[in-house]
């Protein structure tokens, strides 16, 4: 068994691992608002479990078995969050910290049985893909609203900042996940965009812009 606190630096790592292959100290130091010394300490552990593969100033990796588990914790991650806003009707903004909790769950039957009882959801609230329960999974491919031209048509299907402020100002922009979104004009100024959403314009700054995900 692992602690809950090594599940959440090797579901870090492999958030991390996406950017970059090798992943520093100090990123993962970042990522879970904790000091360089600790995360030293407990990369030791988990290379001595062989979950990763840790060599002093060269970085990390996950191994097989790292990744295996960090699947898993975000597998349940996902559902939970699915399950809380299709279920009991929570807002999307609402559900990440409750699934930090509920992730830890270590029933293996009872994921399974909360996977086949929504219908096995391929996306989470966010747009994010669940793994199955092999850790097998479909990604979108999709790109940021920033990085779209003028007349681009596209339907949201993702976020890559997940804070409740932003999630709520997209649902108070009705730009949430489903919906199609034309751009109409790019400010040349500060690069600020206007879209067309179900036949209004909308305008959103380029960082929201660069946060907002889109499918083509």
């Amino acid at each position: 068994m692992n602690t809950f606190t090594e599940e959440n630096y090797l579901k870090a790592i492999y958030h991390l691992s996406i950017q970059s292959e090798s992943v520093s100290t100090n990123q993962i130091a970042g990522s879970l608002s904790t000091k360089a010394a600790s995360v030293t300490d407990m990369l030791k552990k988990l290379a001595e479990k062989e979950l990763i593969n840790y060599t002093k100033y060269q970085g990390v990796t996950l191994t097989p078995a790292g990744e295996k588990i960090a699947l898993s914790i975000i597998r349940k991650h996902r559902l939970w969050e699915y399950f809380l806003v299709e279920k009991l009707n929570f807002k999307w903004d609402e559900v990440h910290d409750v699934a930090e909790e509920l992730e830890h769950i270590s029933s293996r039957e009872l994921v399974d049985r909360l996977d086949e009882f929504m219908g096995h959801p391929k996306y989470d609230p966010h747009g994010d893909p669940i793994p199955d329960r092999h850790g097998k999974f479909k990604a979108h491919e999709l790109k940021p609203v920033s990085s779209l031209g003028v007349d681009s048509v596209g339907i949201i299907s993702g976020v890559r900042e997940h804070s409740a402020a932003f999630l709520q100002y997209l649902e108070k922009m009705q730009l949430i996940i489903g919906k199609k979104i034309k751009i109409t004009e790019i400010n040349t100024y500060d690069h600020s965009v206007i879209l067309a959403v179900d036949g209004n314009k909308v305008h959103i700054s380029r960082e929201v812009a660069n946060n907002l995900l889109a499918a083509l």
